[in-house]
């Protein structure tokens, strides 16, 4: 399931309900992130995006996730709008039989929607707004899956 929300999420709620809805699932595996504050440079971060394009785009990083290992379930939740710095920003859970397969899919999504998901981000700080791209890690992170 992928949800693109305006408004603020609880990461815990969502964890718990995604638990109970992946019935006999051995492994839940989950990532949360929160905007960072680069100690206190950014007040918030603006994501754009096209909906339906990213969430279509969203939707074959997880079919690519569902070929490469035996999955249960999967969550995204992915903030866009203005969202405060420390404030949850992405959501990303998965369930399997076993923890390797959980952890590797969870961290496959997160390197896939830090680097080619279908969003445009702009810091905003008290005197600054300068649009953003991944860094050269978050690359670095994606490819090993190639």
């Amino acid at each position: 399931m992928i949800n693109l929300l305006k408004t603020n999420f609880n990461a815990g709620a969502r964890i718990n309900a995604f638990t109970k809805q992946s019935g006999n699932a051995g492994a839940i595996a989950s990532f949360v992130g929160r905007v960072r504050g680069e100690n206190g440079d950014v007040d918030s971060l603006y994501l754009e995006s096209y909906p339906r394009v990213t969430e279509t785009s969203i939707q074959e990083a997880i079919n690519a996730a569902n070929d490469r290992w035996a999955l249960i379930d999967v969550l995204i939740i992915h903030r866009i709008g203005t969202i405060k710095a420390g404030a949850p920003i992405v959501l990303v859970c998965t369930a399997s039989e076993h923890r390797r397969s959980a952890f590797a899919a969870c961290d496959f999504l997160m390197d896939y929607l830090k680097t080619e998901a279908i969003f445009w981000k702009k810091q905003i700080g008290e005197n600054t707004a300068e649009w953003v791209e991944p860094r050269q890690q978050d690359y670095q992170d994606q490819a090993r899956w190639k």
